[in-house]
C-alpha cells in the first residue's frame, strides 16, 4: 500500500512539473529589452529603414521569443534574418525558405547565372547566418518545394516579410503560393504562428492591380488565402502602415525606395517618392488551426 502511495504521488510531482514546464516554454514572453539591444547594435547603414520597417515592434507583434525555431521566408540579403538569428540566441533554431528553384526563371529577367546563384543561395543558408552572427544558432535551408518531412511540426513562427506577392503572381500558372502555404501548414506545430508584412494596395484596386504582378496585394486576399489553407487571423496592426503610399493603376512597388525602379536617374520623380517613403504594408498575424 505504501509504494502504491509512494508511486501515485511521484507520478503525480513529474506530472506537474511536466506540465509547468511545458507551460512554461509555451508562455514565453517576448524579451523586449533582448530584442531592442539587438536592434540597436547593428550597422548604421541597417538601422537607416527602421523608421519604415519597425524590426522590434514586427517582431514583438509576431510573438517571437528567444530559444524559439523560425522559417523566415526568402530570406534574401539577410537584413531581417541578422535581427532574428541574434535574438534568438545559440538555443533558437532558423530555417531560410526560399521559392522554389523552378520559379526563378518564371521572372523572365533573370540571366541563367543569376538564377544560378538564387538557387545556391538555399544551401548557403546556414553559411550565412554564420556570418552574421557567432552564437552557434542552428540553421538549415531548402525551398517551399522541399521541406524536409523531419522538420514537419517543427516550427514555432513562419515569417513572409515581403514574400508573398511573387508567389501569387505565379499562382494561376504555377500555384506557387498554394505550395508556400502548403508547406508553411507542414512546417508549423500545432498551434504555431505566421508572421505577414505585406506591401498592401486599397481594396478599392481593380483585381489585376492586386495580383501581386506590382507588388501589392489587397489585405482582405491575403487572410482569405491563409484561411482557406488551415489558418486563423490572430491579430492585426498598422505598425508598417504608410498612408502616403496611394499608388496610381500603372504604378510599382519598386518605384519607391530603397528600389528607386525607374526614377532613380529623374531627380524630380526621386524627390517625390522620397517624400512617400517605403510602401505601406499590413501587419497580421495567423494561427495554424
Amino acid at each position: 500500500m505504501l509504494m502504491r502511495h509512494l508511486s501515485v504521488v511521484l507520478g503525480s510531482t513529474l506530472l506537474a512539473i511536466t506540465l509547468s514546464s511545458y507551460a512554461g516554454h509555451h508562455d514565453m514572453q517576448v524579451d523586449k529589452n533582448a530584442l531592442k539591444q539587438v536592434v540597436e547594435s547593428r550597422s548604421a547603414d541597417d538601422k537607416a529603414r527602421d523608421k519604415f520597417r519597425h524590426p522590434a515592434e514586427t517582431l514583438a507583434f509576431f510573438k517571437v521569443t528567444p530559444g524559439m525555431t523560425v522559417a523566415e521566408a526568402l530570406p534574401g540579403g539577410g537584413w531581417y534574418s541578422k535581427i532574428i538569428v541574434n535574438y534568438l540566441g545559440e538555443s533558437g533554431t532558423i530555417y531560410g525558405v526560399n521559392y522554389a528553384d523552378d520559379m526563378w526563371a518564371r521572372f523572365g529577367f533573370f540571366t541563367e547565372e543569376g538564377i544560378k546563384e538564387r538557387i545556391a543561395s538555399t544551401n548557403a543558408f546556414p553559411t550565412k547566418v554564420a556570418e552574421l552572427t557567432n552564437n552557434g544558432i542552428s540553421a538549415r535551408g531548402f525551398t517551399f518545394a522541399d521541406v524536409p518531412d523531419e522538420l514537419a511540426g517543427t516550427a514555432d513562427r513562419v515569417l513572409f516579410i515581403r514574400a508573398l506577392h511573387n508567389l501569387s503572381r505565379f499562382e494561376s500558372e504555377a500555384g506557387k503560393l498554394t505550395e508556400a502555404l502548403a508547406s508553411t501548414h507542414k512546417l508549423l506545430k500545432k498551434g504555431g504562428m505566421v508572421g505577414v508584412v505585406q506591401h498592401r494596395i486599397p481594396e478599392s484596386a481593380t483585381e489585376e492591380s492586386a495580383s501581386g504582378d506590382r507588388g501589392y496585394l489587397k489585405q482582405s486576399f491575403v487572410i482569405d488565402v491563409f484561411e482557406k489553407a488551415g489558418f486563423t487571423l490572430v491579430n492585426s496592426s498598422e505598425i508598417n502602415a504608410n498612408p502616403k503610399d496611394q499608388p496610381a493603376d500603372t504604378d510599382l512597388v519598386w518605384r519607391l525606395p530603397p528600389t528607386y525602379f525607374q526614377t532613380r536617374e529623374d531627380t524630380e520623380k526621386k524627390a517625390a517618392v522620397d517624400a512617400i517613403g517605403e510602401s505601406d504594408r499590413m501587419t497580421l498575424l495567423f494561427k495554424k488551426k
